[in-house]
């Protein structure tokens, strides 16, 4: 298999400079080169990052945190150091590679194998000659900066481990419990078969003469195919199919006893889709830039966001010791604090909480819809997680009901919510179905919004599907109804138990501390490091959570975000998991941690 997969490279890179060639011809060279880690031809002007590879010089790259100000740092592998890449040099980088090639043949490099490949220095003092129109320091500054914690060098890191089990490399495990993002599916929850079967239909028309799926199935793909003018290939409006509009205002009817209309409606490819292109109409190029108000835990999409779009962040720190619950007077020394350097403009609430898991009281509620009315601020309600509520004492709020129901002049507030199919009981996050409603927006600004989505084309007719399957589910009386209903309590059932498991058992192990999981699908637990593990870390460069991550992964194989990712209190230390992996293996999980923190205990006490 590694023979295959040796040749399979070798051919793709050759076959890649054979098109080059047969425009530049330049001259032909035999000098080996390296393939490391992300199967990348190294040329002079690049460093391949590895977050722990052992076979080469490595050293650390500082970033700074977007929520406390404190650096952190993720691992990285150099295969040259920056006075080097200066140089840009193809006769240091042959002497270099040829040398390391030849000192590490047959020996394992980023924990990848040396992998020679012809040809290669040809293409290689081409380029040297070539100035390129983009490199790492003409690029926008903004992606530079932007920093998306879920999918970071922990994650990758995971990934490479993946792939050294499958090679037989030995490790004090089996397996990589990817417990760092919210994928129910990957985690092993079944499709619901409702949603499904309405999928297949869209996708495969044929099948709507089968006799194997029940008639509310058929009736509803033959309304989205005639939506979508007959085939699910075919572009919809910009903001969506029209009948899916139509059933989304239904929805949110029916949920919150007030009308909803569809032309407020904007269907999107996930909610991040929504959140952002909504998020982007508060940027500005001129004069003090924009703030906006994000809570602290919050969801990287909302820091990363800000950064690319060049705004600032507000963050306003959520109550740990009350429930992760939001105080009115911690928002106003936000606010105040942020506008000593910029204009705050917009306030973002995670409802249910991400990565906190809490679920605001109603009243909590109002006090938030206040604040933001006498700060003449633009609300962003994420409630993707609105399906998922745990706690007995608590029962989720839209942030659009509770204005209804205040009145004037609350109710005339501009205010954006969301909602995906990813996350709830559906789990269909690969599918990338989601929506916005955004109320009380200016006609003007709102033809502009929608100019803006429409270069986008449309989302995918599919993930609009999904959607029109969540809020247009079926009814009692149709044949779907029961397996529907018995498939949607058994996955939040399951949660709620995963939900109570997993509190409980975090707070029996020492050093670590969590609250209630009322709703969504994730715990942050608080976990305190011992100073000699702090010191460990900060020899390393590595933020002390950042660094307790690393040797969970490394000696468990559970891949969890450390709590510099979201943000967190100064001198704190937390991390995020999910509650997804399903029962059996989150006990294996839970047991791991405990035993993991013992000895992590044990060693740095």
């Amino acid at each position: 298999m590694q023979a295959f997969w040796l040749g399979h490279q070798r051919g793709v890179v050759q076959s890649t400079f054979r098109k080059w060639r047969l425009q530049n011809r330049p001259p032909v060279s035999t000098v080996p080169t390296v393939v490391v880690a992300s199967r990348s031809i190294v040329t002079p002007t690049q460093c391949l990052e590895s977050e722990t590879s052992s076979s080469l010089p490595s050293r650390q790259r500082s970033i700074s945190s977007p929520f406390d100000h404190q650096p952190t740092t993720a691992p990285t592998t150099l295969l040259f150091s920056p006075a080097a890449k200066k140089q840009n040099s193809v006769s240091h980088f042959h002497t270099h590679s040829c040398q390391l090639a030849q000192s590490r043949k047959g020996d394992l490099i980023g924990r990848e194998e040396v992998i020679y490949v012809r040809r290669a220095m040809a293409t290689l003092a081409a380029q040297s000659h070539v100035d390129l129109v983009l490199n790492v320091d003409n690029i926008n500054p903004n992606v530079k900066a932007m920093e998306y914690a879920v999918r970071g060098p922990l994650v990758i890191r995971a990934g490479e481990i993946e792939k050294e089990l499958a090679m037989g490399v030995k490790k004090p495990f089996t397996e990589v419990i990817k417990a760092n993002i919210g994928d129910a599916q990957a985690m092993g929850q079944k499709p619901i078969t409702f949603i499904r079967q309405v999928l297949s239909l869209v996708a495969y028309p044929d099948l709507l003469s089968s006799k194997e799926f029940p008639e509310d199935v058929k009736s509803r793909a033959r309304a989205i195919l005639e939506s979508s003018r007959g085939s699910a290939g075919c572009y919809s409006d910009s903001a969506g199919l029209e009948l899916v509009r139509n059933h989304v205002a239904q929805y949110i009817e029916r949920r919150d006893g007030f009308p909803a209309d569809p032309n407020n409606i904007v269907l999107c490819a996930g909610a991040s889709e929504g959140i952002r292109s909504t998020l982007k109409m508060l940027s500005t190029v001129s004069g003090p830039r924009t703030g906006i108000m994000i809570p602290i835990p919050q969801y990287p999409l909302y820091s990363a966001s800000i950064v690319e779009y060049n705004m600032e962040q507000a963050g306003y720190y959520l109550n740990e010791d009350n429930d992760w619950g939001l105080d009115v007077s911690e928002l106003e020394r936000a606010v105040n604090e942020a506008r000593k350097r910029c204009n705050v403009r917009g306030i973002v609430v995670i409802n249910p909480g991400n990565p906190t898991g809490q679920v605001l009281t109603r009243d909590n509620i109002v006090e938030v819809i206040k604040f933001a009315h006498r700060e003449k601020l633009f609300i962003f309600a994420d409630e993707v997680y609105q399906d998922n509520v745990y706690a007995h004492n608590r029962k989720f709020h839209s942030f659009k009901k509770v204005t209804k129901e205040m009145g004037d002049p609350y109710d005339k507030l501009e205010l954006a919510s969301f909602l995906s199919c990813s996350k709830g009981y559906m789990g269909e996050c690969g599918l990338r179905g989601g929506y916005a409603e955004i109320v009380n927006m200016d006609p003007a600004v709102k033809a502009l919004y929608l100019k803006s989505i429409s270069a986008k084309l449309c989302p995918t007719v599919l993930g609009q599907a999904v959607m029109d399957c969540v809020v247009n589910p079926p009814q009692p009386g149709e044949p779907s109804y029961e397996l529907f209903s018995k498939e949607k309590a058994a996955v939040l059932q399951s949660l709620s138990e995963r939900a109570s498991m997993i509190a409980k058992s975090f707070n029996s192990i020492p050093g670590i501390k969590c609250n209630t999981v009322q709703g969504a699908m994730y715990a942050f637990p608080e976990v305190k490091i011992p100073e000699k593990a702090i010191a460990k870390a900060k020899s390393l460069g590595q933020a002390p959570d950042v660094f307790y991550a690393f040797q969970l992964l490394e000696q468990t194989g559970m891949c969890c975000v450390p709590g510099s990712g979201f943000g967190q209190r100064p001198g704190t230390y937390h991390f995020r998991t999910t509650i997804l992996p399903q029962p059996e293996k989150l006990q294996i999980m839970l047991d791991k941690f405990r035993s993991f923190q013992e000895s992590f205990m044990k060693e740095y006490q």
